[in-house]
């Protein structure tokens, strides 16, 4: 191992809190335990950790690998990738570039640190791409719910993989369930063998959403950009809202666009907030 410091930067993205550190040059890889060390320090907690290699693929970036709090990996995060773009465009001045991470290759345009955009790639709708435990031929509508059979408080979720396996529920109000008591339930149910996140989303208008995510390994979150793009698609799919989309967050707004060629470009602000060495 490494005896060298290792810095971070602490970071975020509508109020998700984001730590980036720089490991392109070394072999270093955090184990499990170590993950769950950093993020219960004050100085370095955070939602998700955002961690930077060599590039695999000649002509990209890096490499990323994405932590939760509780030490597991995930391929795709929205908020963070932004934070991981303004971070090496503050330091090179380079504004496109495309990093590698376990959900594909994801290409950013930093335009400002209000205004930057991630090409999360193509959403997946197939049952075992996302993956369900069993076959649903459509689903925008599965069959899953919370509460009496009769009078279900939560029910008919839309699913969708957008580098991470997501359920989106349609309600009226976002505020009225009480996501810190089902999220939990709902991202280890059967019906997801890889977890999922757990979304519910109030359509305001065709051009608004608000949304409320229970993000698995993290928990309750102030934003979840790929839970925005899934609540997007998801909702579009449903003929619920257009495909230019705002989506409303309890960090803040983030603009999605579901295009014709059917990638998810997602526009957003990220923030510096301190650095440090971790190691």
């Amino acid at each position: 191992m490494s005896t060298q410091p290792v810095r971070f930067q602490k970071m975020n993205g509508l109020g998700n809190e984001i730590l980036v550190v720089d490991l392109r040059g070394s072999a270093k890889v955090f184990g499990r335990d170590e993950v769950v060390v950093i993020a219960s320090q004050p100085d370095t907690h955070f939602d998700q950790m955002m961690v930077l290699y060599d590039a695999k693929t000649p002509g990209t970036t890096a490499f990323m690998r994405i932590y939760n709090v509780d030490g597991s990996e995930v391929s795709a995060c929205g908020n963070g990738t932004r934070c991981v773009a303004l971070s090496l465009a503050e330091a090179t001045g380079i504004r496109d570039m495309t990093f590698e991470s376990g959900a594909g290759l994801l290409t950013v345009t930093v335009g400002d640190a209000d205004r930057i955009t991630v090409d999360m790639g193509l959403p997946k709708f197939g049952w075992e791409e996302i993956p369900l435990a069993e076959e649903f031929r459509d689903t925008r509508a599965i069959e899953l719910q919370i509460g009496p059979i009769n009078d279900p408080l939560l029910h008919s979720p839309s699913v969708v993989n957008v580098g991470n396996p997501h359920a989106i529920f349609w309600v009226d109000d976002v505020e009225v369930h009480d996501l810190d008591r089902f999220g939990p339930l709902l991202e280890n149910h059967p019906i997801f063998p890889e977890r999922a996140n757990i979304s519910l989303a109030h359509v305001v208008s065709r051009g608004r959403v608000i949304l409320k995510t229970w993000e698995r390994g993290a928990g309750l979150t102030m934003a979840c950009g790929s839970a925005a793009c899934a609540a997007a698609v998801c909702g579009a799919r449903k003929n619920f809202i257009d495909r230019r989309v705002r989506i409303e967050l309890p960090g803040g707004e983030l603009d999605i666009e579901w295009t014709p060629q059917g990638r998810i470009l997602m526009t957003g602000p990220a923030a510096f907030e301190n650095d440090g060495v971790l190691l």
